[in-house]
């Protein structure tokens, strides 16, 4: 595979690519603007991988820091949790925050939803908000937690076509974190309908990491199991691994062959020897999800139940740092992008059996 790209070049490029970064949510106001609008007291509870994934949590956290520059939120009334390696102690976190009276408590991940739905019924004075939630499906009459949902499929549908578009091989990888619910899959099923649109011939490898939410921090798998599929003649491979996805950089750079990041545009975040390879990334904005949290309950306008951010909404997208995505790839992932709106395409959000 030609690069394209000397590792000077991208280098330098980053730098560029850092300025400009993706658009942050909100109304974009400086730190120190002025005196939070509000006494509003929010506390965040990270999932497993914490500060530092360069995917999921960090993207939260960018959505709570513009919410302290733009001045909704003072950050003396903020308080951020983050799990240990287990994730055993996420509803002691929760519990933790509520008991504090913090008025908006955010989970980062599914998995804080059966803890919430039974954590929050006690404190109804108080919200919750969970990222890729289910808490309501748990307990339908809570009035007091919103699910923060992604339609990931739309985005991972766009990076597939980026996919087949720069393989050579006619194979192309995916690289799923925790398996069995149904979340991880909804990222695999775009993928793979995405890059069938551009070759119905292509060969999809797929592999998981494990079934729990430790196949989300085991960068070691990430980085063996991308390894295999790279073997397998995969030429490009997408994951949605949090912070088990950087062992695919890694593996990427060992096989000189191309990655595709997630949820935050990991481009940015790599090192001067990843970067060429990381053709594009999945953007899930979570970051949008929390600051709009933080607005609604600051305005008074927060409602319990469903919220959903597709690329309608502007919660889904993909990036476009590294110039090696040509503008062929870009032209044919926007039309793509335009007839999801349109509804003219309709992504699946299960893999194929």
């Amino acid at each position: 595979m030609h690069l394209m790209r000397t590792l000077a070049l991208s280098a330098v490029l980053a730098l560029a690519a850092a300025a400009c970064g993706s658009e942050a949510p909100g109304g974009g106001g400086g730190a120190g603007d002025g005196e939070a609008e509000s006494t509003l007291r929010v506390g965040v509870a990270l999932d497993v991988g914490g500060l530092g994934d360069k995917s999921f949590n960090d993207s939260a956290n960018r959505g709570l820091e513009q919410a302290i520059s733009d001045g909704l939120v003072s950050e003396q009334n903020v308080e951020l949790l983050e799990a240990n390696q287990t994730g055993s102690n996420r509803d002691d976190n929760v519990q933790n925050l509520a008991d504090q009276g913090f008025e908006l408590i955010l989970g980062i991940g599914f998995a804080f939803s059966e803890g919430v739905a039974e954590i929050a019924p006690d404190y109804p004075d108080q919200n919750f908000a969970i990222v890729d939630g289910f808490a309501t499906f748990v307990n339908a009459e809570a009035t007091n937690i919103a699910d923060l949902t992604f339609k990931e499929h739309e985005g991972s549908y766009l990076v597939g076509i980026a996919a087949a578009m720069a393989s050579e091989s006619g194979t192309i990888g995916f690289l799923g974190g925790q398996e069995g619910t149904g979340l991880i899959e909804k990222f695999q099923a775009g993928y793979e309908a995405g890059a069938r649109s551009v070759n119905p011939d292509i060969e999809i490898l797929v592999e998981y990491i494990g079934d729990s939410t430790q196949a989300f921090v085991n960068p070691t798998a990430g980085e063996e199991l991308s390894a295999a599929m790279y073997d397998d003649g995969a030429d490009v491979v997408y994951h949605a691994a949090g912070q088990s996805g950087l062992g695919l950089f890694k593996a990427a750079v060992e096989a000189d062959k191309w990655a595709i990041g997630v949820d935050s545009d990991q481009y940015l975040t790599a090192s001067p020897e990843e970067q060429p390879l990381i053709l594009t990334s999945m953007i899930k904005r979570v970051d949008t999800a929390v600051y709009d949290s933080i607005q609604q309950a600051v305005d008074g306008s927060f409602e319990a139940g469903f919220r959903t951010y597709g690329i309608a909404e502007e919660g889904i997208g993909y990036s476009d740092s590294n110039p090696a995505l040509t503008e062929e790839m870009k032209a044919a992932m926007d039309q793509a992008s335009d007839a999801i709106v349109a509804g003219e395409i309709t992504v699946p959000e299960e893999p194929e059996a």
